[in-house]
């Protein structure tokens, strides 16, 4: 693995975001549409959690997005920002924070 200088490390806006919204992509199994508050915007997100998690467990959560990824378009759907998430096996874990933070709180 190749490490990360801290001046790049510190160009990754990562911030609080609460999911407001989850919905089924129109053209893609393993894709959710993810609407999400980062506190001053709301954004879509394509996330590809499906297979992970229902709807309702995603509905309420505050997750890590990280919020200045370039904006890609994902199977037609544009999406601004990503889910931080774990992966190990078959089990993915969204990250998420231990308490009731605004969204939008910057994470460093």
């Amino acid at each position: 693995m190749e490490n990360v200088k801290y001046d790049e490390f510190k160009k990754m806006e990562l911030k609080t975001g609460k999911i407001l919204k989850v919905e089924d992509h129109p053209a893609a199994d393993k894709l959710y549409l993810v609407t999400v508050d980062l506190g001053n915007e709301t954004r879509m997100l394509v996330a590809g959690i499906k297979p992970y998690y229902t709807k309702e467990d995603l509905i309420g959560k505050t997750a890590v997005v990280l919020a200045n990824l370039e904006p890609r378009v994902i199977r037609g759907i544009e999406s601004k920002g990503m889910l931080l998430a774990a992966l190990a096996g078959d089990t993915l874990g969204i990250v998420t924070v231990d308490r009731d933070l605004p969204a939008g709180t910057g994470i460093s």
